[in-house]
């Protein structure tokens, strides 16, 4: 059975990379790896391969010389493994063939992190009156938050 990538190849694939969506149509996916140019892995995920590595911003990762081909190939032009990268910082990956679809989730030390500030993740929700409230808006206050669920 043909999944979407192989049935329609102009078909794009959803990247989900933090809190960025993306619609990449030029993307490879090849069984649990995602191919891309340096353009798209850049509107993607931030990311950017140059000579130190794969870099954002200031960040940059060196990528294992001996492991070059799981990140970076030349298949007439130069494509970059998203998912390899992630795997090696640590990010999961999970990704549905049939829709197309590849979400890249937080690592594992930058959960743990967040974990041990013991600071709640910003959030904005509206008030009754459509009025937006930030929770880091009430850094340093009391707050309660109340949270109701039907289930």
């Amino acid at each position: 059975m043909k999944n979407r990538m192989e049935e329609d190849s102009d078909m794009a694939t959803d990247i989900i990379y933090g809190n960025h969506v993306s619609e990449i149509g030029d993307a490879k996916a090849e069984g649990d790896n995602l191919w891309l140019s340096n353009a798209d892995l850049t509107s993607a995920s931030g990311w950017e391969l140059k000579a130190e590595g794969a870099c954002r911003g200031e960040v940059c990762i060196p990528l294992p010389p001996a492991r070059a081909p799981e990140f970076v190939r030349d298949s007439g032009r130069r494509e970059f493994n998203l998912a390899a990268l992630a795997r090696h910082l640590g990010q999961p990956v999970v990704h549905d063939d049939k829709n197309g679809v590849w979400y890249f989730g937080e690592a594992a030390a930058q959960r743990r992190a967040t974990l041990a500030s013991v600071e709640a993740p910003d959030f904005e929700l509206p008030d009754l009156d459509d009025k937006l409230h930030r929770l880091s808006d009430y850094r340093g206050k009391k707050v309660l938050l109340a949270a109701w669920a039907s289930w």
